[in-house]
């Protein structure tokens, strides 16, 4: 049995995934992200054993724990940095290694994610295959020959902070472009926002909203571009038009047999995917050949924890 846990600036979430990557069972607890380090190493310490003796295993049996986190680490497991949590070089796995005994390994939330639907999930069954996270931001994770490529640095599937046009405002990076600043949830937001102000006919949209922009959300954003709204379809035509300009990069460098799309935003499913397949085939490069899958991510919330054990099975 491998544990997996989802480090996030919110909740700590931890499961017990057997070798076929089924979820056996799992808790969580909040992260209280503003304390300092080695209280929340002492949270999933204890929260992995916790979860060790509920579901009645021993510690012997437990042959890995991954983790995956919201930022940056090293081959060691030394957390170069995580915004979310304002950490900078902790060195989380030689900690819980040493009250543990357990062998721990750590990625990227957006990897591990895509190492999930790899292992039992969209991508099972392919050589290559490359996932994006659409939410606040946008989470890139890629497989090549069933592996996790990271790059030499570990920095190698910044997916969202692709550069792929002129913006009206900067991306939390400090440069302009990124691809999360057309293409998250923030980006329609922000966008929606904007044409609300330009806008003199408002529409459907803005009486969703009780006039009060603080309301918006992706979901009632896409959800009124299914009923007509014209702000909202210029916002959702916007957000597709370049996360398939990201797609398009990605399948002419990398190739894939699948890219999949999950968070929040890949909630609005088969209206989203139907207009982001139909843009990228009339862009493609290559028109000529054959382009890999694009499709929704199956397994959802339960992807940052089953894709964190399988760093151990890997």
């Amino acid at each position: 049995m491998y544990v997996g846990v989802d480090l996030g600036g919110t909740n700590i979430a931890a499961g017990i995934v057997d070798e076929k990557g089924d979820l056996k069972y799992q808790k969580s607890i909040p992260t209280k992200a503003k304390r300092n380090p080695k209280e929340i190493i002492n949270d999933i310490r204890d929260l992995v054993l916790d979860l060790i003796k509920e579901y009645g295993l021993l510690k012997d049996e437990v042959e890995a724990i991954g983790i995956g986190i919201p930022g940056l680490a090293d081959e060691d497991g030394n957390v170069i940095f995580c915004v979310n949590l304002g950490w900078k070089n902790v060195p989380l796995a030689i900690s819980l290694n040493k009250q543990l005994g357990i062998p721990i390994y750590i990625d990227n939330d957006a990897t591990v994610a895509a190492l999930a639907e790899y292992e039992c999930g969209v991508m099972m069954g392919a050589e290559s295959g490359i996932l994006l996270t659409l939410g606040t931001g946008i989470g890139g994770g890629i497989i090549l020959n069933g592996k996790v490529y990271s790059g030499y640095n570990g920095v190698g599937s910044e997916i969202g902070h692709m550069v792929v046009g002129n913006n009206f405002y900067d991306c939390n990076c400090g440069r302009n472009g990124c691809l999360e600043t057309f293409s998250s949830s923030t980006a329609i937001i922000r966008y929606t926002e904007k044409l609300l102000k330009e806008s003199k006919n408002k529409g459907l949209i803005y009486k969703r909203i009780h006039c009060d922009s603080e309301e918006l959300n992706a979901k009632l954003i896409f959800d009124c571009a299914k009923m007509g709204d014209e702000i909202a379809q210029q916002a959702v035509k916007r957000l597709v038009k370049y996360l398939s300009l990201g797609i398009i990069n990605l399948i002419n460098i990398l190739d894939p047999q699948i890219i999949a799309l999950g968070g929040g935003v890949a909630n609005a499913g088969k209206y989203l995917l139907d207009l982001v397949i139909e843009d990228v085939k009339k862009n493609q490069y290559y028109k000529e050949l054959p382009i890999g899958k694009i499709v929704l991510a199956r397994l959802g919330n339960e992807a940052g924890v089953i894709g964190a054990a399988m760093l151990g099975k890997q």
